[in-house]
């Protein structure tokens, strides 16, 4: 039974929306980031995935502008450095309000831009509006430690300060939260913020950057949010190569990653990974499955499959394989395909024609290997980006199985005791997320201890997707063992300073070591 398309894909207003939200410049056949006003390097496109058709033309950054967005930042860190850091919480309270403001507008063009469906183009809004709202209460907590001195007379403390400049390259299928994750914090922490998004989501970034950018500026702070759009590699390369640049914070492929963290590296800079996740759901025998079927739904078919803490692998007790696998066709078969702004729609579009193509190399190579499709495995005629959600049983030991492929295929296996389970969950070289779902505490010990999952995130009786802000958010691995968001993760972004204050009238030195002229 083929998987239900809603048609048609609506027609938007999309040059409305853009004007709505000033975007529109005064060449009416280009659109230019607020930094970016001198354009040579011609255009680039955005691109509706779910009509596949030109949104708009976007003029490329040139060598020139980055320049010119790079020595502003320096010069805005400075300044921006100096204020107290609940002043830079109040610079973000009033983004906040902002965003609040603009949510539904933002949110329609994350859908547009990127085909996320209406209530996950919403979520990505309200997720800036989130890590806004923990980054200003942040800005009067930071506070370092008072340790025990063992020289008498002497107070030994730590400090945190600013790092400068923090670069942000980020990736299309979180075109705003995720740059709001790092962008938010760094500055409450002190960090003008330079922006790269993906050249697959130009349209959102000009439109976050055009409210924070205008904040800024009425708070006397221009040139803390710098933005560089292009569909070149050179820029990356020129953030990842500059020690303007104190942190560079990462999102995209591991192969990628590698890179940027080499030529980081290189230079002694600091860089912050957020790469591939190959995150899988272990169902243990006693697993409630009114609890497992919603959760792998969404977490395998969510974000048509392109999130980084995707479900992807479906690791089943041998008892519950057959059942589950049934219960998830069904449900499979109920998923609405089609526009996003459709409040109906389950399934957008894949982001290009690219990743429709990855999609089907997916199917041919399951295929070959012997695999059997349980649901979907096909591409939708029509306009558009759009393919089934695809349910598959599979071998753990397949290539496929083991690599990230950014589209909605889950791979299914069986497993007999919970010993296996852990090991095919750690069988892959990335370490984002994992699930299991059991009510056996034995067994979620197990899976949280030591030698349980080596994931950065570990969830008991809920998926891999999903995360909520509070906590820090990254993976092990190849996926970089970087730390966004909540937590501690503030500490990304600053420099640890270690104080020695002597308020005695004598010198005496650490380890009892005697060194004097006088002896």
């Amino acid at each position: 039974m083929p998987a239900v398309r809603t048609t048609p894909v609506a027609a938007v207003d999309s040059a409305g929306l853009l004007a709505e939200l000033r975007l529109a410049g005064n060449n009416p056949g280009a659109l230019y980031g607020a930094d970016v006003e001198a354009p040579g390097a011609g255009h680039f496109s955005s691109e509706n995935p779910a009509g596949g058709n030109v949104l708009a033309e976007i003029g490329r950054a040139s060598i020139y502008d980055y320049e010119r967005v790079i020595e502003s930042a320096v010069q805005a860190a400075a300044r921006l450095g100096a204020l107290p850091a609940p002043a830079r919480g109040e610079l973000v309270r009033r983004i906040a309000v902002r965003l609040r403001e603009q949510k539904p507008l933002l949110a329609m063009l994350v859908s547009i831009e990127v085909g996320k469906i209406r209530s996950e183009g919403a979520g990505e809004i309200q997720e800036m509006i989130d890590i806004a709202d923990f980054a200003v209460g942040l800005a009067r907590q930071f506070g370092g430690r008072t340790l025990a001195s063992e020289r008498p007379s002497h107070r030994l403390f730590e400090q945190w300060h600013p790092l400068g400049v923090v670069g942000v390259i980020t990736a299309f299928n979180f075109p705003a939260a995720v740059w709001a994750w790092n962008a938010f914090i760094a500055l409450v922490c002190g960090n003008a913020v330079v922006w790269k998004p993906s050249p697959k989501a130009p349209l959102v970034a000009l439109a976050v950057h055009r409210i924070v950018a205008a904040e800024a500026a009425a708070a006397g702070m221009p040139g803390v949010f710098g933005l560089l759009l292009s569909d070149e590699a050179l820029l990356g390369q020129r953030m990842a190569g500059d020690t303007r640049i104190a942190l560079l914070s990462f999102t995209g492929s591991s192969a990628v990653g590698k890179t940027v963290a080499q030529s980081v590296a290189a230079r002694m800079g600091r860089s912050l990974l957020e790469c591939s996740g190959n995150n899988a759901v272990i169902v243990a025998p006693d697993a409630d499955l009114e609890l497992v079927a919603p959760a792998v739904l969404f977490g395998a078919v969510g974000t048509a499959g392109q999130r980084c803490t995707s479900t992807r692998r479906l690791i089943v007790h041998e008892t519950l394989y057959e059942p589950l696998l049934a219960r998830l066709a069904r449900a499979y078969a109920r998923v609405r395909i089609g526009d996003p702004l459709d409040a109906a729609t389950l399934l957008g579009p894949l982001i290009d024609a690219h990743a429709r193509d990855l999609f089907r190399a997916a199917i041919a190579e399951v295929c070959a290997a012997g695999g059997e499709i349980v649901f979907g495995g096909r591409h939708l005629d029509g306009p558009g980006y759009f393919v089934q959600p695809t349910l598959v049983r599979a071998h753990a030991d397949w290539p496929v199985v083991r690599r990230e492929t950014f589209a909605p295929i889950l791979y299914a296996m069986s497993y007999r005791d919970t010993e296996e389970a852990i090991a095919l969950n750690n069988a892959v070289e990335q370490g984002l997320s994992s699930s299991i779902f059991t009510r056996d505490i034995a067994t979620a010990e197990a899976f949280l201890s030591a030698r349980g999952s080596d994931c950065g995130i570990a969830n008991v009786n809920c998926g891999t997707s999903g995360a909520e802000i509070g906590a820090a958010f990254g993976g092990e691995k190849a996926t970089g063992g970087g730390r966004e968001a909540g937590s501690d993760a503030w500490k990304s972004y600053m420099r640890r300073q270690a104080v020695t204050i002597n308020w005695g009238r004598e010198l005496p030195l650490a380890q009892g070591v005697h060194f004097s002229l006088d002896d």
